[in-house]
């Protein structure tokens, strides 16, 4: 008779792996989030991208009175969660998304990714391209899947890819895989990306990451992450994880598109987040690096990014 399985990571509650590989994720994850705004400016639906993994996107559209005084550009949310929590429909993911689309007049496409420790990296990684390939399918299309994405009212060539936490993480692997214009991906053009507090790791620690410890969002939960998300055997210096570990190819040969690096003033990734755009400043990469005087650009629980 097998012993009874016990846990042997405990995610703030939420989440838990026993020791068979059961994972338990609590229900009531959301309750613990800001409620839904309400915003009669922006409408909003749900897409599949991905069907052999049952994957979905939510599309937002500001409710502009015909004509556009132009074509609308189109931001991607790649939202955060320590690749282990969130959702397109999470309050946090889709707050944040109806402030972009309205507040930019931008059509915001925000795409689900699977998430560990049942999918491990790279499984993440692979969806987030999925999503940039579904786009590229929609401007291809000339019997359009999306009326949404009308080439008539879009702008493929004018597109942004924003990411929290460890979609910041994933933001940076876009923008490596992609290169400079993203070629790859045309008629869809890709102008910059955001990284907001991306989530990347590292064996050494950095002095933010030996910050005061709180109760949600701490060193051990962060390493809990890494450990519930990175492939099984791997450290924290996987390429993945550390875009300059020992075993991380060297990024200065890329061409890249602009990136905008944003850190709160004292969260524990804000070290990382700066030493990343020092290097590639270093690097001649066009890149830049801004903090804000917030604890966090965003705070498990809040009803805004900034």
């Amino acid at each position: 008779m097998g012993s009874i399985p016990h846990v042997v990571e405990n995610c703030m509650g939420f989440l838990q792996l026993l020791s068979d590989g059961t994972v338990l994720r609590a229900k009531n994850i959301d309750s613990h989030m800001p409620p839904i705004v309400e915003d009669t400016s922006v409408i909003f639906k749900d897409v599949v991208f991905d069907e052999n993994h049952d994957l979905h996107l939510r599309l937002y559209k500001p409710t502009l009175p015909p004509p556009f005084p132009s074509k609308l550009p189109i931001i991607i949310f790649i939202h955060g969660g320590g690749f282990c929590f969130g959702s397109r429909d999470s309050p946090y993911c889709h707050n944040c998304c109806l402030r972009l689309a309205s507040g930019l007049k931008a059509v915001v496409v925000a795409p689900d990714y699977r998430l560990a420790p049942e999918h491990r990296l790279p499984a993440a990684m692979e969806d987030a391209v999925s999503a940039m390939k579904w786009l590229q399918a929609q401007a291809l299309s000339r019997n359009i899947v999306d009326t949404w994405l009308d080439g008539g009212e879009v702008d493929f060539e004018k597109v942004f890819v924003l990411g929290d936490s460890s979609g910041g993480n994933m933001a940076h692997h876009l923008a490596v895989q992609f290169g400079a214009g993203s070629p790859e991906l045309r008629p869809v053009w890709v102008r910059g990306y955001v990284l907001m507090a991306p989530f990347f790791g590292g064996v050494v620690r950095t002095k933010s990451e030996e910050g005061p410890s709180e109760v949600t969002l701490n060193l051990e939960t962060l390493d809990r992450f890494w450990r519930l998300s990175m492939p099984i055997g791997e450290t924290r210096d996987h390429p993945l994880a550390n875009p300059f570990g020992p075993l991380s190819p060297s990024l200065k040969p890329l061409t890249l598109d602009p990136i905008l690096v944003i850190a709160g003033a004292k969260e524990l990734l804000k070290d990382r987040a700066e030493d990343y755009a020092k290097r590639l400043k270093q690097m001649g990469k066009m890149i830049e690096f801004v903090v804000v005087q917030t604890r966090y650009v965003y705070r498990f629980g809040s009803t805004k990014m900034i």
